[in-house]
């Protein structure tokens, strides 16, 4: 079986083949990422493909943010390259959860975070350590806690 690494450096290859310029700079940029992901530590090692997730999750994150930037900042041109080549790294991620997939699973833990007892502020926490681990990869950090804090309060 290919890891993901080696798939990305695959279509790094078909990338630079074609000239597709997006395509290659934003896979090369990854691979880079990952690299330095590898010899981060005390001594270096391959990521597993669960780790070369996580590094290209932090990357498309990294894009998303700075197409916010750059769109804020009245440079819609950059931050269309950023939002392209986040498209670029959705194709190696899961695919995120829709937001009635998201809330459906967010309005569980908070039953059963309510079961257990978690009243007030103190339940953000008790539904986050639920919820979390269920979507991890697929869902955004910052998304889901707006729709957990969305729950509680209502």
């Amino acid at each position: 079986m290919t890891s993901l690494k080696s798939k990305l450096q695959e279509d790094l290859t078909t990338a630079i083949k074609a000239r597709d310029e997006l395509r290659s700079a934003t896979l090369r940029l990854t691979l880079a990422a990952i690299t330095k992901e590898e010899v981060a530590g005390k001594e270096a090692r391959e990521l597993s493909d669960d780790e070369v997730l996580k590094v290209i999750a932090k990357e498309a994150k990294k894009r998303r943010e700075a197409a916010d930037a750059f769109a804020q900042g009245g440079r819609p041109q950059q931050a269309e390259r950023e939002l392209a080549e986040g498209e670029v790294l959705a194709d190696y991620l899961p695919k995120q959860l829709s937001d009635d997939e998201l809330t459906a699973i967010v309005a569980q833990a908070v039953e059963e975070a309510r079961a257990a007892g978690a009243e007030g502020p103190r339940a953000m926490g008790a539904v986050m350590k639920i919820v979390n681990p269920k979507v991890q990869g697929l869902a955004e950090g910052g998304r889901v806690a707006a729709v957990v804090k969305q729950l509680l309060a209502g």
